[in-house]
């Protein structure tokens, strides 16, 4: 079993920045970790992923602006984020896959005009 927990998220305006945390515990061996948003009416989307191995991915709208890390040492991955856009604004849910998905509960980011 695999537990996430996100922070970091608030209320910024248009242009700002914002770092997500995403704590993950439980067994952590190997896991592909990632973000995911949805807006309201909107279905789920990837942000940003990346591997045990330190591969990373993006989506279209957030390459160039967003950025992945992880830290093994503290179990935990993050996502920085700048030039926020409004239509970023969205709950941002931590992802973890190896045999299984997990996903945290979310946390929601507001970007204001």
């Amino acid at each position: 079993q695999v537990q996430l927990v996100e922070s970091g998220g608030g209320l910024v305006q248009a242009g700002g920045s914002l770092r997500l945390s995403c704590v993950a515990s439980g067994t952590i061996f190997r896991l592909g970790m990632g973000w995911y948003r949805q807006a309201p009416g909107k279905a789920r989307e990837l942000v940003a992923a990346i591997t045990s191995g330190g591969t990373t991915d993006y989506g279209v709208s957030v390459k160039g602006r967003f950025t992945i890390s992880r830290d093994g040492t503290k179990n935990t991955v993050y996502l920085q984020m700048h030039s926020l856009k409004p239509e970023d604004t969205a709950v941002y849910y931590c992802h973890a896959v190896r045999d299984y998905d997990y996903w945290g509960k979310g946390t929601l980011v507001t970007v204001s005009s």
